[in-house]
């Protein structure tokens, strides 16, 4: 059996053999790794990689933001990731008069670039193995989590000291194992460049995750300092960032075969769980999020295609929804198309079979699936009520949602709290007040709330909140009269009303939206809550040692962990691929093919006039490849997920070719199986990036700072 709690050097030192699947550890890198990473075309060494104590690839990696990826391309710390990524800062500084998101954004000097209030970014500083520690004096399984939680915040709260550091212990492996992650994060990031709607959002939700991929999803930031060099918050007196490492940008172009590698955060995966897992989300995960997200796409679309202007406010709020709407429905198909959950059956079978060759296994593992069938039953119970309590209650409309942030000063005032008390709860909430009307259509609003808690009352019907049943009940599941009553007596959609209340605070127990809010919240923590609790407590320990187990049972095997928002490396191959019968597709697409798909005045797919111009020019310049064309995206077997969004794809020589920024339909899956054949990562070239840049943003001054390689 391989030795349970791996040390760092251990995990990655040697990696599987098939090199696209595998989202790796990138720390101490040594022997089959780096054997099977230069029989693909990797130059590198592992310090070239990773290193703690000198720059190395690592320092041009970043968290960005909260979910996703970036790099440095400048010696000044010009940061690249992708466009939807970077929308939401985009979107704040956008006006009808000044409009960022359709017309694009182009610092032509650093005295022009825009500061972005509570954008950060975060340097992975040093990393450790506290498995031992953290699970010091865990005796059963009932106070585990407990005793654990304990552990860890007295690690974390040890090492930080006075650091201006933030620390992080993850979980790996099921809870097998416990490693620390220690970061500086720099809190002034400036919006540098952000290419037109036509190209960054090029294809919207038609083409999202789908190949072929036609878009520039891009968007560049910088990173300043304080004059010392050190993270602080904005000031007109920071410096641009020393980049410690940042990232050459290879135009050479790429061609099948050649070697591929990103770093990066990726999110989430699942890859080692149960078959009860995969029902689970075909059955109810998925279903739910699809039939809220289904609901309030499409009255954000009716609004939207009106008024500019609510476009404008709803652009980032619009792409956060579809994107993994479009996710789940790629998901829900693609694990019953692949029969994953059939082949987990099979895994499980063997497992099953392994265990009863030897009584000391019998002993270890024979009771495991009671706990973990038993977890499940529970959670198919409480899955579907769970998704709708979320994304059609409390985060349904946008002043439910809202309202949520006046619980604790609601309560502070019911508790007759002091003054002071008060007005200190109160102070954070005048600046999100102001931040939520600027971007906030009651219209929308109002309708999307009728949609989403008729869908409720509908499709629900057990774990309720009381007052959607009893107004449900009343109205013959017809919320409207309910919500129009709602939102003329509601302080919540209404900024004047609010900030009067501000002014002079009482009770909101009678606000009917704040009532809604609290009735939906009380229902999710009272009832359904304590039912997931319970799942955990009676499946979570069948599920670390099912994991321990697979790990026993497949000693030849080398398990990478899942995904969980921390350092990744994967490597593979630029290749085409099968995507079904018949339908055999290229590695890379060109600009012509986005001039193939431009519908004028359309959303998705219509195209600024310069940009057109250029293409009908052919004036690519150094950028086109061998053939005169403009590659504007390529694929590669690279393994990646959410959060992998922005991260850079680097050739053998540590250069940037590429851009990461979704994954393919055929694969929507990979995130629960890896699909050997057809699981691709659709990548931005580097060349089209550097040709928005020049061509259409006319950022000679951005394009100046980068090395280039010819």
């Amino acid at each position: 059996m391989k030795k349970l709690f791996l040390s760092i050097t251990l995990i990655v030192s040697v990696l599987c053999a098939k090199a696209d699947e595998g989202m790796w550890l990138p720390y101490n890198l040594s022997g089959q790794s780096l054997y099977e990473m230069q029989k693909l075309g990797c130059k590198l060494t592992a310090e070239q990689i990773f290193n703690l104590n000198q720059a190395s690839l690592k320092d041009a990696i970043v968290q960005f933001g909260g979910g996703c990826t970036g790099e440095l391309i400048s010696p000044e710390g010009l940061l690249l990731t992708n466009h939807h990524c970077g929308l939401s800062y985009v979107q704040k500084h956008a006006t009808v008069e000044h409009d960022y998101l359709t017309e694009g954004f182009w610092a032509h000097s650093k005295a022009e670039e825009l500061p972005n209030p509570g954008l950060t970014v975060s340097f992975l500083i040093n990393v450790e193995d506290v498995t031992e520690a953290v699970l010091d004096s865990v005796t059963n399984e009932e106070t585990r989590s407990k005793v654990i939680n304990g552990n860890i915040k007295k690690i974390i709260k040890e090492r930080k000291g006075e650091r201006d550091v933030t620390i992080e212990i993850v979980p790996f492996y099921s809870g097998n194992q416990y490693i620390m992650f220690e970061y500086d994060v720099y809190r002034d990031v400036r919006l540098v460049c952000c290419p037109p709607w036509g190209i960054g959002k090029y294809g919207a939700d038609t083409d999202n995750w789908t190949w072929p991929r036609h878009k520039g999803d891009f968007n560049i930031f910088r990173v300043y300092t304080d004059k010392d060099g050190r993270p602080a918050k904005y000031s007109e007196d920071n410096i641009p960032m020393q980049s410690k490492h940042f990232l050459p940008i290879n135009i050479k172009g790429v061609h099948q075969g050649d070697y591929a590698m990103i770093l990066g955060y990726p999110g989430s995966t699942d890859r080692y769980s149960t078959s009860y897992t995969v029902k689970n989300i075909i059955e109810s995960e998925a279903p739910g999020y699809i039939n809220c997200r289904t609901t309030k796409l499409n009255e954000y679309r009716k609004h939207m295609d009106a008024d500019q202007e609510v476009f404008i406010k709803y652009a980032s709020k619009q792409a956060g929804v579809s994107n993994y709407w479009k996710y789940f429905i790629g998901q829900q198909k693609q694990l019953v198309r692949n029969h994953v959950y059939d082949r987990r059956l099979e895994q499980e079978k063997d497992f099953m079979a392994w265990m009863f060759e030897d009584p000391s296994r019998q002993a270890e593992y024979g009771d495991i699936f009671d706990g973990i069938k038993e977890k499940w039953e529970i959670l198919d119970d409480i899955m579907m009520p769970m998704t709708y309590l979320r994304e059609a209650g409390w985060n349904g409309g946008e002043a439910v949602a809202a309202s949520r942030r006046f619980m604790k000063i609601n309560n502070l005032i019911k508790e007759k709290a002091s003054k002071e008390d008060i007005e200190k709860a109160m102070e954070p909430l005048k600046e999100q007040v102001a931040t939520f009307f600027k971007d906030y259509d009651k219209d929308l609003d109002k309708d999307v709330t009728i949609a989403l808690l008729n869908l409720f009352y509908k499709d629900i019907d057990r774990y309720v909140p009381s007052m959607i049943a009893e107004i449900g009940d009343k109205n013959n599941g017809d919320f409207t009269a309910w919500v129009e009553k709602a939102f003329k007596k509601s302080i919540f959609v209404d900024r004047d009303k609010l900030e009067k209340w501000l002014a002079k605070p009482k009770k909101l127990d009678k606000d009917p939206i704040f009532a809604m809010a609290m009735n939906i919240i009380d229902e999710y923590n009272n009832v359904v809550i304590p039912l997931y609790r319970e799942a955990a407590l009676v499946g979570d320990k069948g599920e670390r040692l099912y994991m321990k187990g697979l790990m026993e049972m497949q000693n030849e095997r080398d398990f990478y962990p899942d995904a969980n928002f921390t350092m990744r490396l994967t490597y593979g191959t630029v290749e085409p691929y099968k995507g079904a019968d018949a339908v055999n597709y290229n590695y890379y697409t060109t600009m012509d093919g986005v001039m193939a798909k431009y519908v004028p005045g359309n959303w998705e797919f219509d195209i600024p006039q310069d940009v057109r111009d250029l293409a009908e020019a052919r004036d690519y310049g150094r950028y086109a490849d061998e053939n005169g064309d403009l590659v504007v995206n390529f694929i590669t077997t690279n393994d990646i997920t959410g959060g992998n969004s922005g991260s850079p794809v680097i050739n053998g020589n540590g250069e940037l070719i590429g851009l990461a920024f979704d994954g393919n339909w055929e694969a929507m899956s990979g995130d629960i199986m890896f699909e050997q054949q057809v699981q691709r990562t659709i990548c931005m070239d580097a060349r089209y990036l550097l040709w928005c840049l020049e061509k259409v943003g006319k950022v000679e001054n951005v394009v100046g700072e980068m090395v280039i390689v010819e």
